[in-house]
């Protein structure tokens, strides 16, 4: 619903029209924020490659199959689905004629 009210306030160019939420936050440990908590995009861009691909290819879910070390050198294995959600509303209309046909 956030989502949904700052695009209101957006040209429609500007909105958003889908996202996901991460299996983790992203960390500064892992590279992927600086200390002062910027974002490095290079870094996400690559580290999260496969997932913004996925994103941008229509699909509903993303399936996750990862290992995460944490700073006590101790590993972990993360499998899951994110799932897509699409805030296009064009789309959305779109889809439902097509599916009255």
């Amino acid at each position: 619903d956030e989502v949904r009210q700052v695009n209101e306030t957006l040209p429609e160019a500007q909105r958003i029209k889908r996202f996901l939420l991460l299996y983790k936050e992203l960390d500064a440990d892992d590279g992927e924020l600086t200390r002062t908590r910027k974002v490095r995009r290079s870094v996400v861009a690559e580290k999260y490659a496969d997932i913004i691909d996925a994103v941008y290819a229509g699909n509903d879910k993303v399936d996750i199959d990862t290992m995460i070390t944490f700073q006590d050198g101790s590993k972990t294995r993360i499998q899951t689905s994110v799932r897509v959600i699409d805030l296009d509303e064009n789309k959305a209309v779109k889809m439902a004629q097509k599916a009255a046909e």
